[in-house]
């Protein structure tokens, strides 16, 4: 374990933002962690935990001890007649795990194929697409506490899962270091693809037979023909939530936008797609300097070469302003910024 001064973090965040750490360490154990914790530069600094950088928008230089996660190892932990359990290390690519239980044929991941980032970061903000999140599978994970040091367990029920939250965006935001995620997957999968395209992907695929590959590959396709790939362009994914009003609310815009895109939930509310709502403020394609709303997905903003973080934040300031302007509906940041 090393620690660097002055170190540029544009190689790790996927916008690409020219930024600098104070100081920067990569962890490749807990070993490295709990001895980093003891640090004069950690005890004398704020702090960063860093992943894959991909749901992240730095604005400036940052004035802390940046800590790089890269512990790896994926492990079957127990299964029984109906499910298998993997322990994830927290600095594995994401994709590249959904891959790995793909091609053993664990079922539960597969929506979530070809979301960047690190398997760290899964359950922070309860990552999810097509109708699947974490929380879905989610068994258990394992955090170093940052004052401590540590190792705590925490249950589904201690994580508090919300629709892109948990406990750890909130209650204990920077207080633990993930180092482990364990999923509860499934021997039997049961196949979701009601959400979005992936049933029209499938047919176009000419599937006969329906499979967790399938479903996977679809995926994968449909995300590739729509989003920008962030080693191409910079870029953070989905860069706002899609925002929850209640049925007064959607009834209402339903009469003035009869096509309004919208999703009922359990409570009763719905959810409405917020890249429709980018798109008819007349916003998709949008670009100021070299930021920009991207040009076949209204939710991603992208650095189309040398923008920095600040005018990304301020393109995301007038989107947020736009739709409020047209819909009245409040959207809401889904990427860190720092």
């Amino acid at each position: 374990m090393t620690i660097s001064s002055n170190i540029s973090l544009q190689p790790y965040n996927t916008f690409g933002i020219a930024a600098s750490a104070r100081y920067f360490s990569a962890v490749r154990s807990i070993q490295d962690i709990q001895e980093l914790l003891h640090s004069i530069e950690y005890k004398n600094n704020k702090h960063l935990i860093l992943g894959g950088g991909s749901n992240l928008l730095i604005t400036k230089n940052v004035d802390a001890l940046v800590i790089k996660n890269e512990l790896k190892g994926i492990e079957l932990i127990k299964e029984t007649s109906d499910h298998v359990f993997v322990k994830c290390a927290a600095g594995e690519v994401w994709h590249e795990f959904v891959m790995w239980c793909i091609n053993k044929n664990y079922g539960g991941l597969e929506n979530l194929s070809l979301i960047p980032g690190c398997t760290g970061a899964s359950p922070m903000q309860n990552i999810g697409a097509y109708g699947i999140e974490i929380k879905d599978t989610f068994y258990e994970m394992e955090a170093v506490h940052a004052e401590t040091g540590e190792l705590k367990t925490f249950s589904k029920t201690e994580c508090e899962f919300g629709y892109r939250e948990s406990v750890f965006k909130r209650k204990f935001k920077n207080q633990f270091i993930i180092t482990s995620v364990t999923f509860q997957l499934s021997k039997h999968p049961v196949f979701h693809i009601e959400y979005g395209a992936i049933k029209q992907e499938l047919d176009a695929m000419q599937i006969s037979e329906l499979n967790i590959q399938d479903i996977s590959q679809a995926v994968i396709n449909i995300r590739s023909s729509k989003l920008p790939d962030p080693k191409k362009i910079g870029n953070a994914g989905s860069f706002f939530k899609n925002p929850e009003v209640s049925f007064s609310v959607y009834e209402n815009l339903k009469k003035e936008f009869p096509n309004l895109v919208a999703y009922p939930l359990e409570n009763q509310n719905y959810k409405l797609a917020a890249g429709w709502l980018i798109e008819q403020s007349g916003l998709k394609g949008y670009r100021k300097g070299d930021a920009g709303v991207h040009v076949l997905q209204a939710l991603v903003l992208v650095n189309y070469g040398n923008a920095s973080g600040n005018e990304i934040y301020n393109l995301s300031t007038h989107v947020l302003q736009t739709v409020k302007d047209k819909f009245g509906v409040e959207l809401e940041r889904e990427v860190n910024i720092i």
